[in-house]
């Protein structure tokens, strides 16, 4: 990706990873950006570098609008190392003497990650800088999704440097959200139910914060994906509503299966709510990845999953998905467990238990068939749906 004007004097100089398909356990199947920004005013400043790997495509990007060198300072929003990555070089090539504006966690989880004595200058929350005819405001946003994470508001310009909020794990020709169009949201909805789910409280606190403090934004522009100018509150008011942790007449069937008896079950128990008027998703573990389930999880108002038992457990992909939604607290969802079994049986007690523990709501005890369903297991399986789907409907 070669540098490019997103306004007068300040351009996207970031990286693309086309080939990029894993990051820490999420499919990123379309790939992703690194994005970062240089501002050109009296002072010159680096807005996020990139991962280590691309740090010669930003040095080269930076050369074609001036030379690095010449850079007078860096902000770094946020810490992890997909954004800080290419710091060391970086300092190294335009002057480890070169300011380096962070948050007071940023100072601390920097120092952890670096070895180097950099002149870092500590911002605080609504701390103004002076690039000359422009102002950088920073804007403190911890645990969105880092303890150091930050946002940096350009006041005269209008535009949001929102580090990792309302980013999406996407590579392609498209730089602005006005090219692509709609096509996006799928992604950003992924990027949300998978990196911010666990923390909309703190979502919904800075929503309401930033429109108390009446600032406008004409472009915002995170550090993955495309950037925000068409309309930059739609993303905004996308991440109101899932904040709200939506339960839709939805529900995902989430399951696992060694010799397809369970997955019969599945099918049966999406066919029962479905013939209740519920939209329903059956999603094998082992085709669909768990971040890709997640998404589906986000405004779904049911949540089923079924297991197999293997050695006395829950088989071992179903129990890495409940892990990684346990983590994400997910909020407002009816749940149920099944699933089939030779001797013991103890999976879906064991699901059961663990929903239950996110505070899911339990209408059903489990479901459970040993061996091979027959026509009565599988009629069984169907009535089980409905049962959840009468109860989802009448929850809403």
């Amino acid at each position: 990706m070669a540098a490019f004007e997103i306004a007068k004097g300040i351009y996207s100089v970031g990286a693309v990873d086309w080939n990029g398909r894993d990051f820490h356990g999420y499919s990123t199947l379309a790939g992703t950006t690194y994005n970062a920004f240089l501002i050109v005013d009296e002072k010159i400043a680096l807005v996020d570098t990139v991962k280590s790997g691309f740090t010669d495509q930003l040095l080269a990007n930076i050369a074609q609008v001036v030379d690095p060198k010449k850079i007078d300072l860096v902000i770094s929003n946020h810490t992890e190392m997909d954004h800080s990555g290419g710091l060391p070089r970086v300092m190294h090539y335009i002057g480890e003497d070169k300011p380096l504006y962070l948050s007071k966690m940023g100072l601390k989880n920097h120092s952890l990650h670096f070895r180097q004595k950099w002149n870092y200058q500590v911002v605080e929350n609504g701390q103004e800088l002076s690039l000359g005819k422009r102002t950088v405001q920073f804007l403190e946003t911890r645990m969105l999704h880092w303890p150091d994470s930050m946002f940096s508001y350009l006041k005269e310009d209008k535009i949001l440097f929102s580090s990792d909020a309302f980013g999406q794990h996407y590579a392609g020709p498209e730089r602005f959200d006005d090219e692509i169009g709609d096509a996006i949201f799928p992604h950003a909805k992924k990027y949300f139910a998978n990196i911010l789910l666990l923390y909309t409280e703190k979502i919904k606190k800075l929503i309401d914060t930033v429109t108390q403090m009446g600032l406008e934004f004409k472009m915002i522009c995170p550090d993955h994906g495309i950037i925000w100018r068409k309309d930059p509150g739609a993303i905004i008011s996308a991440y109101a509503k899932w904040s709200d942790h939506p339960a839709d007449n939805k529900a995902v069937v989430v399951y696992d299966s060694m010799w397809h008896s369970t997955q019969s079950m599945a099918e049966k128990i999406a066919e029962g709510l479905a013939a209740e008027g519920v939209v329903a998703k059956p999603m094998h573990l082992r085709a669909s990845d768990r971040s890709e389930v997640m998404t589906e999880v986000l405004d779904a108002g049911a949540v089923i999953v079924g297991s197999p038992t293997l050695n006395n457990n829950v088989f071992p992909t179903v129990m890495d998905f409940l892990v990684y939604m346990k983590g994400l607290k997910p909020k407002n969802k009816i749940g149920a467990a099944f699933g089939s079994y030779g001797w013991s049986g103890e999976s879906v007690k064991d699901i059961h238990d663990t929903l239950e523990s996110m505070k899911f709501a339990m209408p059903e005890p489990g479901l459970k068939i040993q061996y091979v369903p027959d026509e009565d297991g599988l009629a069984a399986c169907v009535e089980f749906g409905r049962k959840i789907a009468k109860a989802l409907k009448a929850g809403q």
